[in-house]
């Protein structure tokens, strides 16, 4: 793929549960680290790589995520209201379908980014991503470099990159970063109701259709209380 998608879709109606008592009374993506909302590390990249029309989904304090995002004179946002029914991580891109267009996008979560935070992984990402050959590429990030993870790894690939059928008991090398490139047509015909999207990756790895891309750099990921003091410690050491 040589053409930068310039629209992306931001997951940030999420209700921030792992984060209280910090979310009682702000949303998940307006939490600061080193003094910028975790809304601002995601977005940064996407600006800097090329992205200018956002679709981003709201549900919890929706009102204080709007406010926020209409200040950005810079870029394009579209919401995707979720005020009454969160629809999950595959859903919300069901609903959102008639704002992504029909050339591939940018999907970002709202509670993980990487360090040095260029975007020079997103531009890797795009390199890398087929559509000839792929429906989804994700960003992968190196387990043993993130911080804030807990768990044993997400997926396994192969020598061209294609995420493999994994043994349940092992570890695996690479963890799901919260960025992908992806083709929204895999939504065309889904009705607007609540899934996820991991329902989506188990059949495109069946069909061999769902690739990673690892990338060099730090990742931080930032789900709850611990997670994010952990990381603000981590930038005010590494981030000078």
């Amino acid at each position: 793929m040589s053409e930068i998608p310039h629209t992306a879709m931001v997951l940030a109606a999420g209700l921030g549960r792992r984060m209280l008592p910090l979310t009682q009374n702000k949303p998940k993506p307006l939490i600061e680290i080193s003094g910028r909302p975790l809304i601002d590390w995601v977005l940064s990249p996407l600006i800097s790589v090329g992205v200018s029309r956002f679709v981003v989904n709201v549900h919890y304090l929706a009102s204080q995520l709007v406010d926020y995002l209409s200040k950005r004179g810079n870029i394009e946002v579209i919401i995707s209201d979720e005020c009454n029914e969160l629809l999950d991580t595959g859903g919300s891109l069901a609903k959102a379908r008639p704002h992504l267009g029909d050339s591939p996008i940018f999907v970002a979560n709202t509670d993980a980014f990487w360090f040095p935070s260029d975007d020079v992984p997103l531009q890797e990402l795009v390199s890398f991503f087929n559509a000839d050959e792929m429906d989804v590429a994700l960003l992968l990030a190196d387990r043993y470099r993130s911080l804030g993870y807990r768990g044993d790894g997400d997926f396994e690939i192969d020598a061209k990159g294609r995420i493999v059928s994994k043994r349940e008991t092992s570890s695996k090398p690479y963890v799901y970063s919260g960025y992908r490139i992806e083709h929204p047509r895999l939504y065309d015909a889904e009705t607007v109701r609540k899934f996820s999207v991991l329902d989506k990756w188990h059949q495109l790895i069946e069909n061999k259709r769902l690739y990673g891309k690892p990338m060099d750099r730090s990742w931080l990921h930032v789900g709850d209380p611990v997670a994010l003091h952990d990381a603000q410690v981590w930038l005010s050491f590494y981030g000078r």
